[in-house]
C-alpha cells in the first residue's frame, strides 16, 4: 500500500457531523475495504469561513481506492497527494498539550 494526504475543505459545519462522517469513513474502511484502504489519522482544521476540514494521512492500493471510499462514506475528497516520505521530528502532542 501507498500512503496519501487528503484534503477536505470546509466540509462540516459542527464537530458532531464530522464525528458522523468519521464514523461512516471507520466502517467503510474496516469492513467494506480492509484490504484497499487503511485510515491512519487526521487533523481536523478550522477554515477561514469559519467550517471544519480535515488533513486525513490514509494507505491505499491507489488513488482509485480513496475515491470509492471517500464516495461509499459520502465523503469530499478535494484532493489526493501521495507521500513520498516521512519525517518526524517530535511525536504528535497529546490532546489539550
Amino acid at each position: 500500500m501507498n500512503t496519501y494526504m487528503i484534503r477536505r475543505r470546509s466540509a462540516w459545519k459542527t464537530a458532531s457531523e464530522l464525528e458522523m462522517a468519521a464514523d461512516r469513513s471507520k466502517r467503510v474502511g474496516n469492513e467494506e475495504m480492509p484490504d484497499r484502504v487503511r485510515w491512519i489519522r487526521s487533523y481536523v482544521v478550522e477554515e477561514e469561513d469559519g467550517q471544519l476540514g480535515t488533513v486525513c494521512i490514509y494507505q491505499a492500493v491507489d488513488t482509485g481506492a480513496l475515491r470509492e471510499h471517500a464516495e461509499r462514506a459520502g465523503l469530499q475528497a478535494d484532493e489526493i497527494t501521495p507521500i513520498a516520505q516521512t519525517v518526524v521530528v517530535r511525536k504528535d502532542p497529546a490532546e489539550g498539550g
